[in-house]
């Protein structure tokens, strides 16, 4: 899993020298609306059916939009295109006292596939209301669910090219 890493180093008992390696989950997540609904993804986690949007892990050298348009394919048979960059949100879970980066992005529904399978342990893809997701109670995946449909609603949208990708510059390898 791709993510930012920083070593802390700690004695156990009889002196010998541990080496942990922390490390941020560097994630993508898509808004996807469509005549006023959300395309929702709904999901086992820990044994909890909850909702979250299409989301997941950035893979070894893949794009931040790249990342997008595949979890989006992959979690509902949805063909996006991504128009805008939300922003970026740091979320420490509770659950697993794991730090994720979620990247997050607006994107435009192109085609829908309903016979491509969707990944294992996606229940099924569903399109609703904000006030469904917004509601108390609303079983998220994590408060970031929320927050990114709150920011999306109150208008905030980000040119994509406010993200920059360096994977391979020229001349280097």
């Amino acid at each position: 899993m791709a993510g930012f890493a920083g070593v802390r180093a700690g004695t156990a008992r009889g002196g010998t020298t541990l080496t942990m390696l922390w490390q941020a989950h560097t994630t993508v997540a898509t808004v996807v609306e469509q005549d006023g609904r959300f395309l929702m993804v709904e999901e086992v986690d820990e044994g909890r059916t909850v909702f979250n949007q299409p989301a997941g892990h950035l893979d070894e050298h893949e794009t931040l939009f790249n990342a997008a348009v595949r979890e989006t394919l992959e979690e509902t048979a949805w063909n996006v295109e991504l128009y805008a960059f939300l922003g970026v949100y740091v979320y420490l879970s509770p659950h697993n006292d794991r730090t994720y980066v979620r990247h997050s992005f607006a994107a435009m529904p192109l085609r829908h596939d309903p016979s491509r399978a969707l990944d294992t342990g996606i229940l099924a893809a569903h399109w609703l209301l904000p006030e469904e997701i917004l509601a108390p109670g609303f079983p998220a995946r994590s408060p970031l669910v929320r927050r990114t449909i709150e920011d999306y609603l109150s208008g905030r949208r980000l040119p994509l090219d406010a993200v920059t990708h360096y994977l391979h510059p020229e001349g280097h390898s």
